[in-house]
């Protein structure tokens, strides 16, 4: 044997690495020892086999499990690894992508939650800047206006198997909000066929993201859904008295959802806004 080999032991500690993985290594003929002594059977390497753990290594830092690394390395083919490398990248691409939305989503949750805190009490008027919204729509048959909250709930029912269908994520599924057009609202006429949530800049299709512009919003908080319509009519009040411009349509957004402190219906804070412009 020659004196300079490794013991099994010094591999693994040269390498980082432990003798248990050299062992398995060993088994699946990814790293097989220089030299095995038959009385004792202890394994000894040869250093100049670090190039070969080092590859094995570094492949698994790309991603690749052993049996993939057995299979590119005893075929020797230098297209199949570049093969396995593009399909590993596009699967962290993926992975980045639905780690990114799930970010974004825990952030937006984070926001709703501190917004709902810090926002003033049911019933308060305010003039805010609002703004640009990203937001995915589905239109409904049902004036939604025109039923009560079990009727609500199928529509959102069918706004979450919109998002399945279209294999959209349900992260986006949160905090839901509806449209009544902007001569609608100002003669209170409440007919709405149209459901929306928030998304952001990694919604997969970007053809079916709405815009809402940015600007100034008269707004009214409310934490009752079954008031929206009462409130609706104090925020057009609101406007009128204030001589403010309605620009746009009307918008029920709700900011926050806290049905886990209620069990028997879903608990809403909503912020009741329309865009506005000033006369000069």
């Amino acid at each position: 044997m020659k004196n300079n080999y490794l013991s099994i032991g010094e591999m693994a500690k040269m390498n980082h690495t432990t003798i248990s993985t050299l062992r398995l290594y060993d088994e699946m003929d990814l790293l097989k020892p220089a030299y095995v002594n038959e009385a004792t059977n202890y394994r000894y390497y040869d250093i100049k086999q670090n190039a070969r753990l080092d590859l094995i290594q570094y492949m698994k830092e790309l991603q690749m499990n052993l049996k993939e690394i057995k299979e590119l390395l005893d075929k020797e083919d230098v297209n199949l690894i570049e093969a396995i490398l593009i399909k590993k990248k596009q699967q962290l691409v993926e992975e980045i992508d639905k780690l990114e939305m799930t970010k974004d989503a825990i952030t937006r949750t984070i926001y709703s939650l501190e917004r709902f805190r810090k926002s003033p009490r049911s019933g308060t008027m305010t003039l805010e800047y609002i703004d640009r919204r990203r937001i995915y729509s589905m239109n409904t048959d049902l004036n939604f206006y025109e039923y009560d909250i079990d009727v609500y709930e199928s529509i959102l029912n069918q706004l979450k198997n919109d998002l399945v269908k279209h294999h959209y994520p349900q992260i986006y599924y949160c905090n839901a909000g509806t449209f009544l057009k902007k001569e609608d609202f100002i003669h209170q006429n409440f007919v709405s066929h149209e459901i929306f949530v928030f998304v952001d800049d990694h919604f997969p299709k970007k053809e079916d993201i709405k815009i809402i512009e940015n600007g100034m919003y008269a707004c009214i908080y409310l934490d009752d859904f079954h008031k929206e319509v009462d409130y609706a009519k104090k925020l057009l009040h609101y406007c009128q008295e204030n001589n403010f411009n309605i620009c746009g349509d009307y918008i029920c957004e709700v900011l926050s959802e806290l049905s886990i402190f209620d069990h028997n219906e879903r608990s809403m804070f909503l912020r009741l806004q329309v865009p506005v412009s000033f006369n000069k």
